[in-house]
């Protein structure tokens, strides 16, 4: 059973919340803007701006049970130079950006851990911050049809399987809804984001 946060903590997720989904799509944006895609920047998407980035469902998700998701980045493949393996890059750069982010504050708290120790709603905040953000990543390479992790199977999957995961893509998001909805993801992520945590701590 998930329980749902206590008010403190929840008032403390709502700026690790906005981070993680900015900084997540951002990252995605970015790297296929490098990768020759403008997209992104013709659709205003290249911003720290959380308003930019914002999915109310899936920011009340990651709010509230710490997965969810931001608005997709547009991309254009046609841009790269090597559309399998450039999309691949792209998809992996969000969790990487949330990772990046958890190690940081991971780091922050071992360099300097007097302010978090002196201040616990500060110390409290940056464990939040590295929980969400590593809640957001994992989350987002389960290979599962709409996450990030299912453009990685593009470049592992056999060609004659192909066709079937495309298939899968029309009823991903109905899929996702029946592992979440089962705790068949919860089950997955928890022992993956707990031992990150530890390990980053």
């Amino acid at each position: 059973m998930t329980h749902l946060p206590a008010l403190g903590d929840l008032l403390l997720s709502l700026p690790a919340v906005l981070w993680a989904i900015t900084f997540h799509e951002f990252c995605h944006g970015y790297t296929a803007y490098r990768l020759g895609d403008p997209t992104a920047e013709r659709a205003g998407r290249l911003t720290l701006n959380p308003l930019a980035h914002l999915d109310p469902i899936g920011a009340l998700m990651l709010l509230f049970f710490r997965f969810g998701w931001a608005k997709p980045v547009p991309v254009e493949p046609r841009y790269f130079k090597k559309p399998a393996r450039d999309m691949a890059l792209v998809s992996v750069a969000g969790a990487a950006g949330n990772f990046v982010s958890a190690v940081f504050c991971g780091l922050l708290i071992r360099i300097v851990p007097g302010p978090f120790i002196a201040i616990p709603a500060l110390g409290r905040l940056m464990v939040l911050m590295i929980l969400i953000n590593l809640g957001l990543g994992v989350f987002n390479l389960i290979p599962v049809p709409p996450l990030d992790g299912s453009k990685l199977l593009y470049l592992v999957l056999p060609p004659k399987w192909l066709h079937g995961y495309f298939w899968l893509e029309r009823y991903g998001f109905f899929v996702l809804i029946i592992l979440l909805m089962t705790g068949i993801i919860q089950a997955i992520m928890g022992p993956i984001v707990m031992t990150l945590f530890y390990l980053i701590l």
